[in-house]
């Protein structure tokens, strides 16, 4: 098609048949960048969180432990929820240094994003000169410091940080059966006065090493815990 020009040509500029397709190619829509926790990240004025309480035999009063999370890309498939900073409170002032301390190195690494899943093996791994003491269900507690941690992984399951690995229905059955089995060879009347928790796993039942709780009893020729189904027969 001829177009007639009125006007003096002033320039020019050879146009190559790549360069027309790209000028009305369409431009693709980019997809909005997910984001990720980080220090800058500013604090909303309400986050949502969970509080948990811890009473040991360490002190008369319980410790309240709090964990507020940031919720991340809202709105989207990526929502997800971040641990952004936690509290621990209690009437007993005898650990009040320390827990300070240590609740804003908690909160400072939280804020800094990335994998902090690490911090409960570190927690944990904290054993008190003193000997530590088991919890209900016969659960061993070497320290303080390790229950604060087991308050922060109970935090990340609850929020799909950490996978919990769940016995299958199938090996809790057959747990439940040698239980059954075991109890009725071994007579449980005779408890521990001085623990309370023996209901929970078989009077004669010795601490497991994987999950730290008084569950492992000889079944078959193995011990194996009633617990986490640790055996060292596989």
């Amino acid at each position: 098609m001829a177009t007639k020009i009125d006007k003096k040509i002033v320039a020019f500029k050879v146009v190559k048949e790549d360069e027309e397709v790209a000028e009305v190619a369409p431009v693709a829509p980019t997809a909005p960048e997910r984001e990720t926790m980080h220090e800058n990240v500013e604090r909303p004025e309400m986050l949502l969180g969970s509080t948990y309480k811890v009473k040991t035999p360490l002190s008369e009063h319980a410790l309240y432990i709090t964990i507020n999370d940031v919720i991340l890309n809202q709105g989207t498939d990526h929502e997800a929820r971040q641990p952004y900073e936690i509290f621990i409170n209690s009437k007993s002032m005898d650990q009040f240094q320390w827990v300070v301390a240590l609740t804003r190195v908690i909160s400072a690494v939280f804020r800094k994003g990335g994998d902090v899943c690490f911090l409960v093996e570190e927690l944990k791994a904290v054993f008190d000169p003193q000997g530590g003491y088991f919890k209900k269900g016969g659960k061993f507690m070497p320290s303080l410091v390790a229950e604060i941690g087991e308050s922060i992984e109970s935090h990340m399951k609850m929020i799909g940080m950490i996978k919990d690995d769940a016995i299958s229905e199938h090996q809790q059955q057959i747990m439940d059966e040698k239980r059954a089995a075991y109890e009725q060879k071994h007579s449980t009347a005779e408890q521990s006065c001085d623990d309370d928790t023996s209901n929970s796993f078989p009077a004669g039942a010795q601490l497991c090493k994987k999950c730290s709780t008084k569950a492992t009893i000889l079944m078959d020729g193995c011990m194996t815990c009633l617990n986490c189904g640790d055996s060292k027969c596989g």
